[in-house]
């Protein structure tokens, strides 16, 4: 059955979703929908999908993902979250990504308020951060070239008034991380920014997502129900006349799917990211107001005694294992360690406790910087198609701070059947040579 057509006139950005020109006709059956990946933009999309929707509409979610919640590249993510480039400057719509991804922020940790939810999601993901989702003592990027320095100063005037860029001197910055070394006396503190733990959060999404299930079923409107289905989906016809809409969110692995393979411009990047921890016989903690550091290397603070040292770029690999061999993880080792005691030298106290690895799906660049891909591809897929097929790809090393509003974007295009509503920087590349 086919729901809309090119016929449909546009939305505009302020169009009701419920309009009853769209949905009326709806209301008589659930719609059914499969939103393949449990990462960050597969849970945006799905609790999109449940709180854009009109409450009179029975739904059906399936969320495809053999691995589970988080099991892929977002869950083992470092988690720093703030809406800058490397020279600090505001990203493309920088503002709409922080505005909507502390949205989702707020909405997870509501979700683990009470006190079951709490202890039975925190002891399972939550020991590294001492059983909270996020830790909030902002980050820091010590200028470390003076031919981009002045570049780092105008961008850093820039910023948002919700995540500011303060300027320190090294005076300042020893106070928030003692023995931090300056090379040109100068660093860049965000205060407002955050270091996520992922997995943690993730899971707390998906839960957030089962409450309004259950809260607006309850509501005695339309009937919503969202199904986590754990396995592979290994060819999109498999879907076919199951459902009205399917949104491919399988970052890296998008590509695997026959369909898709070799039409998208993506890049894959494998990522090791390197646990470390204090032994018991060093007695100098990582300050507990301490920030987390961005250099060559980025370290991610977890706690006064444990943090993550990411990360290596492997590009065109195609290893999606979480798991890190010996060999890998030493490789990692040597790269990551002079970086970042470059920057704290401190940290060759730390010893080694762990490592995981994520594959990234790196999108092509434009004049607005490396943007992720979306839109419907149906006309990549071909013709005679029941369903409508749509893409949320290409997050790359983002994928955290663009989820929110990228998820939202995608969830109300495909409830209109109308792409125009997404900007068309996101959509372009379908109007390009598709090849990676």
């Amino acid at each position: 059955m086919v729901l809309f057509d090119s016929s449909i006139s546009p939305l505009t950005h302020s169009a009701k979703l419920s309009s009853p020109l769209l949905l009326s006709s709806l209301s008589h059956r659930p719609l059914r929908y499969a939103v393949l990946g449990a990462g960050f933009a597969g849970l945006s999309v799905a609790w999109h999908l449940l709180k854009e929707s009109p409450k009179d509409l029975n739904l059906h979610i399936d969320l495809y993902d053999e691995m589970g919640i988080g099991g892929g590249a977002s869950g083992v993510s470092g988690g720093l979250l703030h809406p800058y480039s490397p020279k600090v400057k505001l990203l493309w719509r920088g503002a709409e990504c922080w505005k909507e991804c502390m949205k989702l922020l707020s909405i997870a940790e509501q979700a683990v308020s009470s006190e079951e939810d709490l202890v039975s999601l925190s002891g399972e993901f939550g020991q590294d951060f001492g059983g909270i989702l996020d830790r909030r003592r902002g980050i820091i990027r010590p200028a470390t070239n003076m031919k981009t320095l002045n570049v780092l100063n105008d961008n850093a005037k820039n910023c948002l008034a919700n995540c500011k860029i303060e300027i320190i001197d090294k005076n300042a910055a020893e106070k928030l991380v003692p023995h931090i070394h300056m090379p040109f006396n100068l660093a860049f503190y965000m205060p407002e920014a955050i270091n996520v733990n992922s997995k943690y959060y993730l899971n707390a999404l998906f839960l957030a997502c089962q409450n309004i299930v259950k809260e607006l079923s309850a509501s005695g409107f339309g009937k919503k129900n969202l199904c986590l289905q754990k396995k592979s989906v290994y060819e999109l016809r498999e879907l076919e006349g199951e459902y009205d809409a399917v949104i491919i969110c399988l970052g890296a692995k998008a590509d695997l799917l026959p369909e898709l393979a070799g039409k998208l411009p993506l890049r894959t990047c494998r990522g090791v990211i390197l646990h470390l921890q204090l032994p018991d016989n060093i007695g100098e903690d990582y300050p507990d107001h301490g920030p987390s550091i961005l250099s060559d290397a980025w370290l991610a603070i977890k706690g006064n005694r444990r943090l993550d040292l990411g990360s290596t770029w492997e590009w065109k690999s195609r290893n999606s294992s979480s798991n890190v061999s010996t060999d890998e993880a030493s490789d990692a080792l040597q790269e990551l360690l002079p970086k970042a005691s470059a920057i704290y030298p401190g940290i060759t106290s730390w010893s080694f406790a762990g490592a995981r690895a994520g594959l990234r799906a790196m999108p092509p660049l434009t004049p607005h910087g490396s943007l992720p891909l979306l839109g419907c591809v149906n006309n990549i897929l071909g013709n005679d198609l029941i369903c409508k097929y749509w893409l949320l790809g290409g997050l790359g090393s983002r994928g955290l701070l663009y989820h929110g509003w990228l998820g939202k974007l995608t969830a109300e295009a495909v409830l209109s059947c109308n792409e125009q509503i997404i900007p068309s920087e996101l959509t372009s590349w379908k109007n390009k040579d598709s090849r990676p």
